[in-house]
C-alpha cells in the first residue's frame, strides 16, 4: 500500500507540474516564434512546436520526485537503474531539441538513440536480466547480445516509432496515455517499481499535457516529444521483465514502420476534402493511419484518432489480461 501511495504522488506531481509548465511553455515557444502549420485543417492555422519540452520537464521531474522519496522516505526501488533511464531519456529529448531546431535528417535521427542507450546499456551488462519471454514460445537467454545490441535497439526503434506515427491533434499524447497506463498497471501487479515509477511519470505527464494537444491543438509536441515518449516507453521495459508487453502495445506503430517503408517513408500528409475529412492521398495506403482512413472511406481529424485510440485500448486490455497472470 506505501509503494502505491509513493507512486501516486510520483503521478500527481507530473499531472500538475507538466499542466503548468505548458503553459509557460507554449507561451515563450510563440513569442520566439516557434510555430508550425497545422496541416489538416483548411486555414492553415499556425501552432506552436516543441511543446514537448514540457513533457519532458514533467517527466523528468516527478522522476526526481520518485527519487527524493527513495532518499527520504523509504520508497524502494533500484536507483541506478532510475538514473540510467533518465540519461538515456534526456539524452533522446536533446536530440529532439536538435532536430526540431536544425533537421538532422531521418537516417541520422534514427541512429543517434543508439548512442543514448549507453547508460542503460551499462546496467544491464552489470547484472540485468538477459532472459527475454516469449508468449507461445518461453524464455531465451541472449547473453551479452541483449545489453549490447537488443538495448540500444530497443531505445532505437521505440523512440522512432513514436516519432513516426504522429502529425493529428491529440494522437502522440493519447496514444502514449494508453500505453503507459497500461505499462503502470502491469508493473505495479508484477511488483516492477522501476518501470512503474517511469510509466506513471510519464503517464501523469502526458495526461497534463493532453488538454494541450487535443483537437483543436495548442501546441504541437515536435520530435523532443515524440522521440522521449518512445525513449521512456523503451527505457521502462529494459528494465522490467516485461519486454514482451512492451512490444504487444507496440503493435499499431510496427504496423505503421512496414506501410511507410513499403512506400519509401513519405513525408505528405492526408488529404482534406470538402467534406471536413481526411483520406489517404490518392487511396494510397502508406502508413497505419492511412489505413484507417482507407477501411473507414475518410474521417475527421477526431474522429482517426479516437479509433487509433480505440485500437491501442484494446491492444492495452489484451496485454494487461494476458500478462496480469503471469
Amino acid at each position: 500500500m506505501e509503494q502505491l501511495v509513493f507512486l501516486a504522488i510520483v503521478f500527481f506531481s507530473a499531472v500538475i507540474s507538466t499542466m503548468f509548465l505548458a503553459g509557460k511553455v507554449i507561451a515563450k515557444l510563440k513569442l520566439a516564434g516557434i510555430v508550425g502549420k497545422d496541416m489538416h485543417k483548411e486555414e492553415k492555422p499556425e501552432v506552436v512546436e516543441m511543446g514537448g519540452i514540457a513533457i519532458v520537464a514533467g517527466f523528468v521531474g516527478s522522476a526526481l520526485v520518485g527519487i527524493i522519496l527513495h532518499l527520504f522516505f523509504g520508497f524502494n526501488f533500484e536507483l541506478a537503474g532510475i538514473m540510467a533511464a533518465l540519461l538515456t531519456v534526456c539524452i533522446v529529448a536533446i536530440i529532439g531539441i536538435y532536430d526540431d531546431l536544425v533537421d538532422v535528417g531521418q537516417v541520422v535521427k534514427a541512429l543517434l538513440p543508439l548512442a543514448a542507450a549507453v547508460p542503460l546499456v551499462a546496467i544491464e551488462m552489470a547484472g540485468g536480466q538477459s532472459i527475454i519471454s516469449i508468449p507461445f514460445v518461453g524464455g531465451i537467454d541472449f547473453g551479452i547480445l541483449y545489453a549490447i545490441l537488443l538495448v540500444p535497439l530497443a531505445i532505437a526503434v521505440c523512440s522512432n516509432l513514436t516519432n513516426m506515427l504522429a502529425g493529428f491533434n491529440g494522437l502522440e499524447v493519447s496514444m502514449g496515455i494508453i500505453i503507459f497506463a497500461a505499462l503502470s498497471i502491469l508493473s505495479f501487479m508484477h511488483g516492477q517499481i522501476e518501470m512503474s515509477v517511469l510509466s506513471v511519470a510519464m503517464l501523469g505527464a502526458l495526461i497534463g499535457f493532453l488538454k494541450f494537444s487535443w483537437y483543436p491543438a495548442r501546441a504541437f509536441l515536435g520530435d523532443v516529444g515524440t522521440l522521449t515518449i518512445g525513449a521512456a516507453i523503451g527505457a521502462a521495459v529494459i528494465l522490467s521483465s516485461l519486454k514482451s508487453a512492451g512490444v504487444i502495445l507496440m503493435l499499431p506503430y510496427i504496423i505503421d514502420w512496414f506501410l511507410k517503408a513499403l512506400n519509401g517513408f513519405p513525408k505528405s500528409f492526408a488529404e482534406l476534402g470538402k467534406d471536413g475529412k481526411l483520406r489517404a492521398p490518392k487511396g494510397k495506403i502508406r502508413g497505419f493511419a492511412d489505413l484507417i482512413l482507407t477501411i473507414f472511406g475518410g474521417l475527421t481529424e477526431k474522429n482517426l484518432v479516437l479509433v487509433c485510440v480505440g485500437i491501442e485500448t484494446v491492444i492495452a486490455i489484451f496485454v494487461v489480461i494476458y500478462f496480469g497472470k503471469y
